[in-house]
């Protein structure tokens, strides 16, 4: 028990100390982790630990992680990306392969043994590639997509792969491996397999009927069940059922040699649309990341830094040709399937490392006689360390190649010929409704906004607006705001809104400004910056919210609507004597008469809100 407690204790201090200051850093959390697995390597050999054994049940992390990423597709959307996951996916992985089997050859390898090393390298890592594209929020792009896609196929494609390798065994190493231990036989034979000893058309009924078994099961089995297990109204037994589900079909999957991962994805398709969904999510989501977590710090560890040391250059060339032959080939099937700008350099740089399932594979292959042990740990020591280079793409990526795609893409600023006396600076879902309003009132306002996209789609309904960034005061002047009698700012960041509401009201102090508060104390930043019309973002949506709730329960439409009226009162003026102490140099907390002001007043606001909603509840 000390010794499970310690390494537990080892593993979190590493991680609790290095993700932070990684994140920080910009590096990310997945360097973080696997910095923090280099780090505590000495005190794991010291402590005499398997790594491997501790990396294959942090694998597992990797399978709640696809659960999830199922969860996320409705069936219709994944089959609206066949044409991606074949084409791409298929390319990738058959096109990689015979590159890395022909360099492996070139090298001195034999065929089949290359054709082995071309399998491994084909794979890319799910779980640095996922995490690292949802942590920077590119999972939405179009290279981001392009690479889910990749990453399914490629955990499809295990599958054959796993069947094809006992057909490259070695002579020379299966007669070695006959005459050496049988203990280690022994072993092998003895593992659980719902499949070894049957006939290939039994053991493909058997795969079918396991496939089927977790399709209908989520279709079928998962409502009634939740729905027993939730009458017991115990959260710790929810989450121990939502565990019980995935870790089912992962042993399931096992038993028949398919993928774990592939299985429980296929899982999490079929119960996309499930009542259930919104729960299984947050329920396993914490798993997931602590036993992602403790894969990257495994890989981290797992590096044998003497073999690394005694080969260096050899190994630290190897990987970095790997992932140039990588990086082109995906750049190159980017081009054809039409990925532009810098989604095709994340596509390309983001899944040019080797993957976790590369060291299932050798271990599988070692066994089997189709590689031989020495060359299969120099081969993992690739594996890792182009694992570990991943965090330095993507940085290549978000610093060097995504900023260069920006200024490339940017267009110069549209000239304003026609002035108005009103302008609107941003023209998304705020300051669209607020065009279009204006508009069908005969009004025409001079509308400014930022992105290309959405000034191409106003072109194709002949509406006029401009390209350019309202927060610049020459373009300011160009759109007329001496002679405006309006400005509507309705763009999205929070900071831009305050310093373009604090220069116009500076230097143009008469013109009435419209203002777009993100939160309740930018509504202070603005009124300090000199606005007078401020506009919470979903405050008003809100209150409507609140008047429906209220109508729902019985009451009339205009007991709702004095009800909302009398909060919408109260807060406002509640807010006014807020903004009179509220400062925006001091942080609202350090603040001790805004915090002063709030403490003494919020019972007696309470109570008068109070008072005054019951008494129109009590008029019946």
């Amino acid at each position: 028990m000390t010794d499970f407690l310690l390494l537990a204790f080892v593993f979190l201090v590493a991680g609790v100390l290095a993700v932070p200051i990684a994140s920080r850093l910009g590096l990310g959390s997945v360097l973080g982790y696997l910095i923090a697995g280099i780090v505590i390597s000495p005190i794991l050999a010291w402590l005499h630990v398997d790594v491997i054994s501790i990396q294959h049940f942090a694998e597992f992390g990797v399978v709640m992680m696809l659960f999830l990423v199922g969860l996320e597709l409705e069936p219709k959307l994944l089959w609206s990306m066949r044409a991606k996951l074949l084409g791409l996916g298929g390319g990738q992985v058959g096109i990689t392969a015979l590159v890395v089997m022909g360099v492996a050859m070139v090298l001195g390898q034999p065929w089949t043994l290359a054709l082995a090393i071309g399998l491994v390298f084909a794979l890319s890592s799910t779980a640095i590639v996922l995490q690292t594209l949802g942590e920077k929020g590119l999972m939405k792009s179009d290279g981001g997509q392009s690479s889910f896609s990749v990453l399914l196929f490629q955990d499809i494609a295990v599958i054959p792969m796993l069947a094809l390798v006992p057909l490259l065994a070695l002579p020379e190493l299966v007669e070695a491996m006959s005459h050496g231990s049988h203990g280690d036989d022994g072993h092998h034979g003895a593992s659980l397999s719902l499949v070894d000893g049957l006939p290939g058309w039994g053991a493909a009924l058997v795969t079918l009927g396991s496939i089927a078994a977790v399709i209908g099961g989520g279709a079928f089995l998962t409502s009634p069940i939740f729905r027993f297990i939730a009458g017991a109204q115990l959260r710790e037994l929810f989450v121990a059922t939502a565990l019980m589900m995935v870790i089912g079909i992962a042993l399931l999957m096992s038993l028949v040699g398919l993928s774990p991962a592939l299985g429980t994805f296929l899982a999490g398709v079929v119960l996309a649309n499930s009542e259930y969904r919104h729960e299984l999510e947050s329920d396993i989501d914490p798993f997931k990341g602590l036993l992602l977590g403790l894969f990257f710090m495994t890989v981290g560890a797992g590096i044998n830094f003497g073999l690394l040391f005694d080969n260096l250059g050899t190994i630290v060339g190897l990987t970095l040709l790997l992932i140039v032959v990588k990086v082109a080939v995906l750049f190159v099937l980017a081009v054809i399937f039409k990925i532009r700008g810098s989604d095709r350099w994340l596509f390309a740089l983001g899944l040019a490392q080797a993957g976790e399932f590369g060291f299932v594979l050798l271990s599988f292959m070692v066994s089997n006689a189709v590689i031989p042990a020495e060359l299969a740990d120099r081969l993992l020591l690739i594996v890792a360390l182009s694992m570990l280079l991943t965090p330095a793409l993507f940085i290549i990526y978000d610093q060097v190649i995504a900023p260069r795609f920006s200024d490339a893409e940017e267009r110069e600023m549209d000239d304003i010929a026609e002035q108005s006396d009103i302008i609107i600076a941003g023209h998304g879902r705020v300051g669209g409704i607020v065009s279009r309003i204006l508009r069908g009132a005969g009004m025409t306002p001079t509308v400014i906004d930022f992105s290309s996209k959405q000034l191409e789609m106003l072109k194709a309904f002949n509406v006029q607006a401009y390209y350019g960034d309202a927060t610049r005061p020459d373009l300011l002047h160009a759109a007329g705001i001496h002679d405006a009698k309006l400005l509507v700012v309705a763009i999205d960041d929070k900071e831009q809104i305050t310093g373009l509401v604090h220069y116009v009201k500076q230097h143009y102090p008469n013109l009435h400004v419209v203002a777009r508060a993100v939160d309740r104390n930018h509504v202070y930043d603005l009124w300090h910056a000199g606005c007078r019309d401020i506009i919470r973002d979903t405050y008003d949506s809100s209150l409507r919210m609140g008047r429906s709730a209220i109508q729902s329960l019985g009451y009339s439409e205009d007991q709702a609507q004095r009800m909302v009226d009398t909060f919408n009162e109260l807060d406002r003026k509640s807010m006014l004597i807020a903004a009179d102490h509220y400062d925006p140099a001091v942080p609202a907390l350090e603040n001790q008469a805004y915090m002063g002001v709030i403490r003494d007043s919020i019972d007696e606001w309470n109570a008068e809100l109070e008072t005054k909603l019951k008494a129109i509840m009590a008029e019946r």
